[in-house]
């Protein structure tokens, strides 16, 4: 009997080897928030009925996650500087789920004016008397190589993505301690826990939240139901290339590429949700290879450091002769 029970136990093992290593090869996340999607909490049955603010809702990730909350029933806060584009969100969110007019708050917010963040938290605590997530989604990429790229750029990022981010989570942090209870996620970047070339003031910011995420989550030990976590996408599909920096403040970007490539972004939000859903702190969301290349960087340095050196030359090169960067990836450049 004890032989037997020896044999299922050591043929279980590989079993599980094989699965864990089909998911990573097939999968679209770490295992860990694949794991959560399949056997851990629904976000329907655990965001349901809860006061969630995004920020950088008109658009994109911020746009999708409005509507996949809405459908799971979270009362929303949108915000963005577009309040135009966050009333047609707003009624797209209301015509897709059961929420009510009064479930929804429109705030215009820019994360530049920080002086108006005090002002901002106080009118959605009054509205709905407390906020249960806020998810930081604000920000901008950049598409310029440093050598060309102006000082003020680099320091238009980290006044955007870092220092806002920043400053409104420390509106909504005290809120959450009173209550004991909360979570704050913030949408970072594989660039944020690996260098990647034309992206290095966007780089830099995403490195610097996750700094100061990672060590804010140290200093809430004595608050075990608050929750701090980081979202770090691959490519997406979304319109963070049209708005990014480039080598100058007011300068657009000149070629943006077929998104079709990435993930779309219903998936990344998706995914997102059941990792705030099942408490998950840090969430690597990418198709392969990209999801490899996570791995890489955080087990195998030297190994990622020869793909990056590979990949970033192809990038580069790419962005020299006019073509998008990220598409360049994925498809074989046309030659006449």
């Amino acid at each position: 009997m004890d032989w037997c029970i020896c044999s299922l136990l050591w043929s279980f093992i590989p079993l599980c080897l094989l699965i864990h290593v089909l998911c990573f090869i097939f999968g679209d996340a770490d295992l860990t928030l694949l794991r959560a999607s399949i056997t851990g909490h629904s976000p329907e049955t655990k965001l349901k009925g809860l006061v969630v603010w995004v920020t950088g809702a008109s658009s994109g990730i911020g746009e999708e996650l409005a509507y996949q909350l809405a459908r799971c029933g979270s009362r929303l806060i949108l915000s963005a500087r577009r309040e135009d584009q966050l009333n047609r969100v707003k009624s797209q969110c209301l015509e897709n789920s059961s929420l009510k007019d009064e479930d929804i708050l429109v705030l215009p917010l820019d994360l530049l004016d920080r002086k108006s963040h005090e002002e901002k938290a106080k009118a959605v605590i009054e509205y709905f008397g407390h906020i249960d997530i806020l998810i930081n989604n604000g920000g901008r990429s950049q598409r310029s190589l440093c050598l060309e790229t102006c000082v003020e750029v680099y320091q238009a990022l980290m006044e955007l993505n870092f220092l806002g981010t920043v400053s409104l989570t420390k509106q909504v942090l005290p809120h959450m301690t009173q209550r004991g209870r909360g979570s704050i996620v913030t949408v970072s970047s594989v660039v944020g826990l690996a260098g990647a070339p034309l992206a290095t003031g966007y780089s830099a910011s995403k490195h610097a939240l996750q700094g100061f995420f990672n060590s804010l989550r140290t200093e809430l030990t004595d608050f075990p139901d608050i929750l701090i976590s980081m979202v770090c996408p691959g490519p997406v599909q979304s319109q963070i290339v049209d708005n990014a920096f480039t080598e100058e403040l007011n300068k657009p970007v000149a070629t943006v590429g077929s998104q079709e490539h990435k993930m779309t972004t219903s998936r990344c939000v998706r995914l997102m949700l059941v990792g705030i859903a099942n408490g998950v702190k840090e969430m690597w969301i990418a198709q392969q290879p990209f999801l490899l290349f996570y791995y890489a960087w955080q087990y195998a340095p030297t190994v990622a450091w020869a793909m990056t050196n590979l990949l970033g030359r192809k990038r580069v090169q790419n962005f020299k002769a006019g073509l998008d960067a990220d598409s360049a990836y994925f498809t074989k450049p046309k030659t006449s």
